[in-house]
């Protein structure tokens, strides 16, 4: 009879495992309690790990803030790179894109919390302190078009990644300022925004 050998875990493994033991509980405890009132003892204790793991693993609260964010937006941004797969056509591929992150910003219960709590927390993770998050999505953004030019969705644009970050801006200001005199509240509404004003930056 056969066996599957099972690779044997190392150190590095069982460090990224802590890591994101300690993230996971930390979204927990922001999700519950916001983060001005969670401590490191609290996400230590959701963890199972001393406060010690924590500062060496991950670092302060503030510290444990960014971490989550920028998690929490990969999340979105591996979703992004899927999504190219699914259309023929350019106008509905930049459709999707743009109703698949508003959708799922407004629906993310830690950003629901923190903008009910402490908003001008959100704000400064998306503005004085996030320009290492803004860089990660105009980056993935810029990948998933040359992906859709690969697939002859797009020509070839020399200042595709430029056009990306216009565009990227553009959600990066829907998301800081939501309410405005544009109606973007059913998917059917995003989807013509993104048709009509983001398409003609992308593709010229």
């Amino acid at each position: 009879m056969s066996t599957t050998s099972t690779p044997p875990v190392t150190s590095h493994d069982a460090q990224d495992s802590i890591e994101s033991r300690i993230l996971d509980a930390a979204l927990v405890q922001f999700e519950r309690l916001g983060v001005k009132k969670t401590t490191i003892e609290d996400v230590a204790r959701q963890a199972g790990v001393d406060r010690v793991t924590v500062y060496r693993r991950v670092g302060s609260r503030d510290d444990l803030v960014q971490a989550v964010v920028s998690r929490e937006v990969g999340v979105v941004l591996t979703e992004l790179s899927r999504i190219v797969e699914r259309h023929s056509e350019i106008g509905d591929l930049v459709a999707d894109i743009f109703t698949t992150v508003l959708t799922m910003w407004r629906e993310h219960p830690l950003a629901r919390r923190l903008l009910a709590l402490e908003p001008e927390r959100v704000i400064t993770k998306l503005t004085t302190e996030g320009a290492a998050v803004f860089a990660m999505t105009v980056a993935a953004t810029a990948s998933t078009l040359e992906r859709a030019t690969e697939r002859g969705l797009l020509p070839e644009i020399p200042d595709l990644h430029t056009r990306a970050e216009v565009a990227c801006r553009v959600v990066h200001s829907l998301i800081l300022a939501p309410d405005g005199g544009v109606r973007l509240d059913t998917e059917a509404e995003l989807a013509a925004f993104a048709k009509t004003y983001l398409l003609p930056i992308i593709a010229g």
